[in-house]
């Protein structure tokens, strides 16, 4: 019955109707993940205390169960929740860009 509840209830909160950050917060977001969610995930996002956040690593997983563990954490791990600072679609954002490599922050890029 979760199970069912969660594949009606993600794809509402998550789905691609959200519209996307725009250029300014697309960065801030990859400074965030870059550092904040690197501290766990290694600074590479290849592993470390949390698991490794590569394409590769994502594969087949789905892009609303990633987001809605951005958002809302894993309860009984160390992953938070960061909804308190995303709002659905830098959540989404975010997943879309691991799935598919994240890019370096701007300043790198330069």
């Amino acid at each position: 019955m979760r199970g069912a509840v969660a594949a009606v209830v993600l794809p509402l909160a998550f789905g691609a109707a959200a519209q996307p950050p725009d250029a300014a917060r697309q960065q801030t977001l990859v400074r965030m993940v870059r550092h904040d969610c690197g501290a766990c995930h290694g600074m590479r996002l290849t592993g470390g205390l949390g698991p490794a956040l590569t394409p590769a690593a994502l594969a087949g997983k789905p892009l609303d169960a990633m987001a809605a563990t951005i958002a809302h954490g894993r309860p009984g791990t160390p992953m938070p929740p960061w909804r308190a600072l995303l709002s659905d679609s830098d959540a989404r954002w975010i997943a879309e860009q691991l799935a598919r490599g994240l890019p370096e922050p701007a300043e790198r890029t330069r």
